[in-house]
């Protein structure tokens, strides 16, 4: 009887184990980043802009498989390719390595801002007092976090980040089916369009630059290479990109969901952390309140280990170094990275809006990260004769379109 229960989860955990580099993306993807965008989106404008998550994620697959397999057949990251195959490339390689770098730490100041006040919060639900400063909290989670980043190893933080997107999902859909969003109110909202209100071109490029993220591309190539896959894996490497853009489209369509059918319904907006929260509680309940606190921390946490690594993997990346985890520069900017957390003690800006404010700004460098990944693919030298098929380079062209009008979006509404 022991065995039988034991094969289903062995199972479980080899299937899940085998698309490794794509669980790593939704554990970064999906963050705190992606469920603020997604919630102020469907509490403002309900499933209006369902249109433009979906061209994100399927935009995500195909940028995902374009730069897998370029990574697979020529056996070099990303930025070694383009800085070694364009006349400009170590200009744009750089280009690339510091706005990735500047768009990730505005992220991750916004997380941590995100997430001490969410354990907070959470910790005076089970009490009934005051929790401990946002500071303390701040400060708990750095020791905790560099002290992981210090022993740990790639496929520690493949486990790490395995319990955190699991309990990040199933929190998310517990609180969809417990607070019983309209669904009349979601089915009329799925008429494409951009809603005539300040800030809905920023919204708009937030969940390209949440969703079809540069970074996740970047990232996706040292992944590919931390995993040992090759040229024999590129079935695989297909197959696990289209599990991460799916379940990206899957979490992030079930939390604007739930603020459609709530939130909108009730005529209330999401400019705080504990906003919320809080209009959740008497929608669901106080169980509700704390298990969607659960799954926003979840995915807080699985958003900061790979972007505490994004700095040391991309210089690498661009050195041609080897990637040790615990190598004495992966721990200084892992410490340096840590530290940025505590920015948010000091500024006035929300957590959310500075987080919106930086999914947006992501979006200004995907055009710099498509163009030259289509170029590379359809080298028939460089691709040793796997170059891109007709299907494949009809997504990219799409894709640049798609990311310069994003990218234009988000200088309108910044200026």
């Amino acid at each position: 009887m022991k065995k039988r229960h034991k094969y289903p989860r062995k199972k479980l955990i080899v299937a899940l184990s085998a698309i490794g580099p794509g669980l790593f993306l939704i554990g970064y993807n999906i963050g705190t980043g992606s469920v603020t965008t997604m919630a102020k989106v469907g509490a403002e404008h309900g499933m209006m802009l369902t249109w433009a998550l979906a061209l994100s994620c399927i935009f995500t697959y195909v940028l995902m498989v374009a730069y897998g397999k370029t990574t697979l057949v020529t056996g070099h990251t990303a930025l070694h390719n383009i800085k070694g195959n364009f006349k400009i490339g170590k200009v744009l390689a750089i280009y690339i390595m510091i706005a990735l770098i500047i768009g990730e730490i505005l992220a991750l100041i916004g997380i941590f801002g995100i997430v001490s006040e969410l354990i907070q919060e959470g910790i005076s639900m089970i009490t009934g007092k005051p929790g401990p400063s946002t500071a303390w909290i701040t400060l708990v989670l750095a020791i905790m976090l560099y002290a992981l980043l210090w022993v740990g190893k790639y496929q520690s933080f493949e486990k790490i980040l395995m319990f955190f997107v699991i309990l990040m999902g199933l929190s998310f859909i517990t609180v969809f089916f417990m607070v019983r969003p309209d669904f009349g109110e979601i089915v009329r909202g799925l008429v494409p369009s951009i809603p005539e209100k300040e800030g809905s071109f920023r919204l708009v490029a937030a969940i390209a630059g949440t969703t079809c993220s540069a970074a996740v591309f970047i990232m996706r190539s040292t992944v590919v290479v931390e995993k040992g896959w090759n040229i024999n894996n590129l079935h695989a490497e297909k197959k696990d990109a289209l599990v991460s853009a799916s379940t990206m489209f899957f979490l992030s369509f079930i939390i604007m969901a739930v603020a459609a059918g709530t939130l909108k319904v009730i005529g209330l907006e999401l400019n705080t952390t504990l906003e919320m929260i809080s209009l959740f509680r008497p929608i669901g309940g106080r169980f509700a309140a704390f298990i969607l606190i659960l799954g926003i921390v979840g995915a807080g946490l699985s958003t900061i280990f790979p972007i505490i690594l994004i700095a040391p993997w991309l210089i690498s990346d661009y050195t041609g170094r080897p990637r040790s985890i615990q190598s004495p520069m992966y721990r200084i900017l892992g410490l340096v990275g840590i530290l940025f957390g505590f920015v948010m003690q000091f500024i006035k800006t929300s957590p959310p809006l500075l987080m919106v404010f930086a999914q947006a700004f992501q979006a200004l460098i995907l055009p710099a990260v498509v163009i030259p990944v289509l170029i590379l693919i359809n080298r028939k030298i460089l691709m040793k004769g796997q170059t891109a098929g007709w299907m494949l380079n009809t997504g990219l062209g799409a894709l640049v379109i798609f990311s310069l009008i994003t990218s234009y979006f988000a200088l309108m509404d910044f200026f």
